[in-house]
């Protein structure tokens, strides 16, 4: 049995400082604390806005929003808040690599910590959406393609909070593979934070299904590999866009048991028996026995 709580957060505008946001991390963390729990997962770029909706070739002026350590000097109390409380954390920010030979990487990465404040997992998102060019015609920029490079390590898995736990960050959750990669190394629980404005430029009929096709690639990752997913926005109006929020938590059976009810700061809670799982992994989803890998290898083709 694990306490897990989506500590959702509202709008960080661009004036906003790392101080600024980790006074918040810690108080979600705290909230979650106060209500049992042992892991709190926050959203995806939890440290600053959601930069990439600003087009820039100043590298100076990009990699100001990354960091290169973590924890850091801003982050390093929200490391020493969760020890001293006994509560493990997600955490979604910009990383910035750099190195011997002066090689930069960027990624989009989400670190698990456990309830000693240590490190025991990092994930670095594979799934970039977005474009690589400035694209000045579209109300707001999405370039996330200019500000990171795909995580090179794939989706894998750790034995942590007593169960096994996987991460993704925000587009990787619409993919299906995500959650069978995982799914296959037999993942308990899995993490996601999530940026998702509530306008798509490319096809603006998809905007009022926004909430609806949040819930079910969740719904459906969970049910279809036995698995819970908690699922962490930044929701709310930022620098005049509009987020989707509707934070949940899902059961291996593809039904929500928590969910965030407002666009703000928020904490959903949910008691999660990991061995509830099994019901799914040993019976309609029993890998060993019902998959058929042999008719799945154009899913993992190169593409031409």
């Amino acid at each position: 049995m694990i306490t897990v709580g989506a500590a959702q957060m509202g709008p960080i505008e661009k004036e906003d400082t790392r101080s600024d946001a980790v006074d918040r991390l810690v108080a979600l963390l705290e909230d979650g604390a106060s209500r049992g729990c042992e892991l709190v997962v926050f959203p995806e770029l939890a440290l600053t806005t959601f930069f990439p909706r600003w087009f820039t070739d100043d590298v100076a002026e990009m990699e100001s929003w990354f960091e290169t350590e973590m924890p850091g000097p801003e982050t390093a109390r929200l490391f020493e808040r969760a020890a001293e409380l006994g509560v493990g954390f997600c955490l979604g920010y910009a990383e910035l690599v750099v190195l011997e030979d002066g090689t930069r990487h960027r990624y989009n990465t989400q670190i698990l910590v456990e309830r000693d404040g240590s490190v025991v997992g990092k994930y670095r998102k594979v799934h970039i959406p977005g474009h690589e060019h400035d694209e000045p015609g579209r109300p707001f920029q999405h370039a996330e393609r200019h500000y990171f490079e795909p995580g090179p390590e794939g989706f894998d898995v750790w034995d942590a909070f007593g169960g096994v736990v996987g991460m993704a960050i925000c587009n990787d959750r619409r993919w299906p593979e995500t959650y069978r990669v995982m799914g296959l190394k037999g993942v308990e629980l899995v993490l996601i934070g999530y940026n998702t404005p509530l306008h798509y430029d490319p096809d603006p009929q998809q905007n009022a299904l926004a909430g609806f096709h949040n819930n079910l690639v969740m719904s459906s990752g969970a049910y279809q590999n036995g698995t819970y997913v908690v699922g962490v926005a930044k929701g709310g109006i930022e620098a005049g866009i509009e987020s989707l929020a509707q934070s949940a938590i899902f059961a291996p059976s593809g039904q929500v048991v928590a969910q965030c009810i407002t666009t703000g700061d928020e904490v959903a809670v949910a008691r999660l028996d990991l061995d509830f799982c099994s019901f799914y992994k040993e019976t309609v989803f029993d890998f060993d026995r019902y998959r058929v890998p042999k008719h799945y290898r154009s899913i993992s083709q190169e593409k031409d």
